[in-house]
């Protein structure tokens, strides 16, 4: 599949919860981590979703936040995957970071260049890439 979308994470659907408006459709990546989509209750039967569908989860690199150090606070997004910072790449006003998560995912995010200062962000460093349930599309084969 061709998109826009920088980050295409491949998986099985572990899980479906469907409410009266939303559907909470978990995938269970290759290395073990789970993403969290929250999609209408129309696309989840659309798309026919189920338990064992092969999906690929779809974020664009501007939903992708990084976090260095939580300070002792939780966060309300569903999608935390920690890694660490494989390339930073400095463009005029914006840059673009790489991470590879724990389970071997590769993540792009774009970021400001005041971010990229105010954090310290580095190749090597250790960052947890948080994305909302709310900012995955999914796909899945006709």
């Amino acid at each position: 599949m061709k998109t826009s979308a920088r980050n295409q994470f491949s998986g099985t659907v572990s899980e479906v919860l469907i409410g009266a408006v939303n559907a909470e459709v978990h995938i269970g990546l290759k290395g073990g981590e789970i993403i969290v989509a929250s999609i209408t209750k129309e696309s989840a039967e659309t798309l026919n979703i189920k338990t064992g569908t092969e999906a690929i989860a779809l974020v664009k690199a501007p939903q992708i936040i990084i976090v260095t150090d939580f300070g002792g606070y939780r966060v309300s997004a569903r999608n935390q995957l920690p890694g660490t910072v494989t390339l930073v790449k400095s463009g005029a006003v914006n840059t673009e970071i790489d991470i590879e998560s724990t389970g071997g995912e590769q993540i792009t995010a774009t970021v400001t260049n005041d971010s990229v200062e105010t954090l310290g962000l580095r190749k090597g460093q250790a960052v947890t890439a948080i994305f909302k349930a709310g900012a995955v599309i999914l796909a899945v084969a006709k």
